[in-house]
């Protein structure tokens, strides 16, 4: 990460039903076991649930990091000079650009159960990427910090 000051940080967690489901998945696969006896629903029990709570984890691990100067989401470090004036996105306006206003070679960051975005245009004439997508649940304050450059 950069050495500049941490102007935002979000992390784009799972919601919490999502952890109940994974506990019925495993539960499902012990009732369907349960006929082989019961150390075979524990063995399916605990597959289960650690199989279903792995998705879960995994829908929960993209964070979204501003700084002084660079951008970070996921793997991608961007450097907010490239970037041009930030749009925070809310209700329909943001399903629209995650569905028909969507441009194939955008960066786009997006959880179904998140309904905020934020969507930056990317001013590097060598990147052929258009603009930004990133679900966040507060968008207001994701297009603050990415609008403040140093």
């Amino acid at each position: 990460m950069s050495p500049g000051r941490l102007l935002y940080d979000e992390r784009l967690t799972a919601p919490k039903a999502w952890w109940g489901a994974a506990m019925l998945f495993g539960i499902a696969l012990a009732l369907i076991f349960l006929p082989y006896g019961p150390v075979a629903a524990l063995i399916g029990m605990s597959f289960g649930t650690c199989l279903a709570g792995m998705y879960v984890s995994a829908q929960g691990s993209t964070r979204i990091r501003v700084t002084a100067d660079m951008l970070f989401v996921a793997d991608a470090r961007i450097p907010l000079a490239t970037l041009g004036k930030p749009e925070a996105l809310h209700g329909e306006e943001a399903r629209a650009w995650r569905t028909y206003k969507a441009d194939m070679r955008a960066f786009m960051v997006m959880r179904s159960v998140v309904p905020g975005a934020v969507r930056v245009e990317v001013l590097d004439p060598e990147d052929p990427t258009p603009y930004l997508y990133l679900s966040s649940r507060t968008p207001e304050l994701l297009a603050e910090a990415l609008a403040s450059r140093s």
